[in-house]
């Protein structure tokens, strides 16, 4: 199989370490605005490295703002798309990125935190029990303050949350969000007022949706709670915790109040599982990678669906909507008098 990374940085590079793991017999190729590795091939544009490399596969992790000039550029191109999040950004052609991507045989949205055992077990559970969603709500940030990468701003964070909640409790449904405030600051290269912070609410079928996301969180939090009403009337309780203390390091409990104390239901913790050696960080984006390399090589569909074309369209659509709304304080000024970027010395800080 022959994957093609547009942006070999370090989301690219999770990607080729995630692939590599894989065990199918893979061959690389990149395209970049400068060559930075000489053990795979190396293209300056992506119409000429589809043409002259053939891949199977293209994995499309550049910068935010440059994802709809490559998803255009591969018009026409009829193998496997992997995205990272978010599709797009709020001022790009949602119309002319779907018209490019009409001929691919795939397309997979980076949304990793869907291969959680988390995610799984609680979507599961409350279809196998005809559980509905009465309130959920989360916190999901971390600290990009002073982030030399260029970034459309928090709607590449808040899209975990929103399209979690919905994945797991929406039964097919999607958020309509109702409330938005927001903060604008200088956190990152990207300018003087990019949106950082929004804290939203809305409703999901005859749920309720509340939630913080952030850039500037100072420490990363990524926990979602959720109230759920049994087809009997009693409450479900759910908490899930993600990439906490580590990357995929998740944690779930779902209980019953009961006049003798709470009723566990199921409890699992995957930061106490062993971790196979050249997987660590990257055990999520594994599976996504692997379900990716059994429908591109046997045509084999995974079990839980990719995160296509139309569900990114769509939670695009809702980021751009969160992003207009906004009822937005600030800028902060986090560098008034100009910022020196520092060397990153954990990359897994910004992941």
């Amino acid at each position: 199989m022959k994957i093609l990374i547009a942006g070999l940085g370090y989301a690219g590079t999770r990607f080729h370490k995630a692939f590599t793991n894989t065990g199918e017999p893979v061959s690389f190729a990149y395209v970049g605005r400068t060559r930075t590795r000489t053990d795979i091939p190396y293209y300056d544009a992506v119409d000429r490295a589809v043409a002259h490399f053939r891949p199977d596969v293209v994995v499309v992790t550049v910068p935010d703002a440059a994802h709809a000039s490559v998803l255009t550029a591969l018009a026409g191109f009829e193998g496997f798309v992997v995205a990272e999040k978010p599709l797009t950004t709020s001022g790009d052609d949602l119309a002319k990125v779907e018209e490019s991507l009409a001929k691919t045989s795939g397309f997979c949205l980076d949304l990793v935190e869907r291969y959680s055992e988390t995610t799984v077990f609680l979507r599961d559970h409350i279809r196998r029990q005809g559980l509905e969603l009465v309130r959920a709500h989360f916190t999901w940030g971390k600290d990009r303050i002073n982030d030399h990468r260029p970034t459309s701003g928090v709607p590449s964070e808040a899209i975990h949350p929103l399209d979690l909640v919905q994945w797991i409790a929406g039964d097919g449904q999607g958020i309509a969000l109702e409330s938005v405030l927001g903060t604008r600051s200088d956190f990152s290269v990207s300018g003087p007022a990019v949106l950082d912070s929004v804290a939203v609410a809305g409703r999901l079928r005859t749920g309720l949706v509340t939630g913080y996301s952030s850039f500037v969180n100072i420490t990363r939090k990524r926990e979602i709670d959720f109230v759920l009403r049994s087809p009997e009337g009693d409450l479900v309780y759910a908490s899930a915790v993600y990439d906490t203390p580590a990357w995929d390091a998740d944690r779930l409990r779902v209980w019953r109040r009961t006049s003798h104390g709470d009723e566990v239901i199921h409890e699992l913790d995957t930061g106490r599982q062993p971790v196979p050696a050249g997987a660590e960080t990257v055990v999520k984006l594994g599976r996504m990678a692997a379900d990716v390399t059994r429908f591109v090589t046997t045509g084999r569909h995974p079990e839980s669906p990719f995160p296509d074309l139309a569900s990114a369209l769509g939670l695009q659509r809702l980021l751009n909507g969160m992003e207009r709304d906004a009822r937005v304080i600030g800028p902060a000024a986090y560098f008034p008098d100009g910022r020196t970027v520092l060397q990153e010395a954990d990359w897994e800080r910004l992941g």
